[in-house]
């Protein structure tokens, strides 16, 4: 019982950083013109290849661009991706999750499709579709959040199944209740854990796979700030300008290990075997 209490408020220790640390990122990306006076894309040939100083924070790469500047505004395009592969994947694994748990007729068919879907990582999945469709932020966010989908489509469903014949459901739907109605008033509002949990790790898996994405060309094109095609980059000047993949690196290390554990510290708060155990 002492462990478990020790844990809980451990637990929410790392919650309230991962918080701070993401409402930092957040307000760094969102106010990103206030705190620099450089353009992310203007090439500055006299500038190219300097190290951290006054002037550059965090020095400047080959075509003389400030890489603090580029950094701010690429840590816009990723939390500006990953909020868009979140809101899709809700949306659209919640219909198809609510469709296949409420209705079981067409469960098996929905489930075999998933399936196949889920036979292969996500990141192949986003890698083909970025080729096909091509380079740049919208067809990144389509593909990613067609890779994401069908994980939380099965989360919603299970969660829809183990709600959906509980007493005050049955109560609700005795009363006259239209499906519509039960599933907006008492299914979803019941279902909201694990799909904050599941968009959380979303977030940081769209923020990782985005940077990869750029990292192999199909993502976000240059000269437009990218953190993965920033590393990209780097690679060719790590020995002579080391400073241009540290920084990039370590603000996605940053971003996707605090929303990790913001999705971990979520799912055990949120556990209701865990909450007995504490009230035991």
């Amino acid at each position: 019982m002492l462990f478990l209490k020790k844990y809980k408020k451990y637990e929410h220790s790392y919650i309230t950083t991962s918080i701070i640390i993401l409402i930092i990122l957040i307000s760094l990306s969102l106010f990103a013109p206030l705190l620099t006076d450089y353009n992310p894309v203007r090439n500055n040939a006299r500038n190219r290849l300097q190290p951290p100083s006054k002037e550059h924070l965090l020095g400047t790469d080959q075509y003389g661009r400030d890489i603090f500047t580029r950094i701010l505004y690429g840590l816009r395009t990723s939390i500006e991706v990953g909020i868009s592969v979140v809101i899709l994947t809700v949306i659209f694994g919640g219909i198809v999750g609510i469709v296949a748990g409420y209705y079981p007729q067409i469960d098996k068919i929905i489930m075999r499709v998933l399936d196949a879907m889920m036979a292969f990582p996500g990141i192949i999945i986003a890698i083909s579709l970025a080729a096909i469709w091509g380079a740049g932020k919208l067809n990144i966010i389509l593909a990613l959040s067609f890779a994401y989908f069908p994980k939380m489509a099965r989360i919603i469903r299970s969660a829809v199944i183990s709600i959906k014949d509980l007493d005050y459901v049955d109560s609700a739907r005795a009363a006259g209740a239209n499906d519509l109605r039960i599933i907006f008033k008492y299914i979803l509002k019941n279902s909201a854990s694990p799909i904050m949990v599941q968009a959380t790790f979303n977030f940081a898996l769209a923020i990782l796979d985005e940077a990869a994405l750029s990292f192999l060309g199909v993502g976000i094109m240059p000269p437009a700030p990218s953190l993965g095609a920033m590393v990209t980059d780097a690679r060719t000047y790590m020995v002579v300008a080391p400073w241009m993949i540290l920084a990039p690196g370590m603000m996605i290390i940053l971003s996707v290990l605090s929303l990790n554990l913001l999705g971990d510290g979520m799912r055990d708060l949120l556990d209701p075997h865990l909450k007995n155990t504490l009230k035991k």
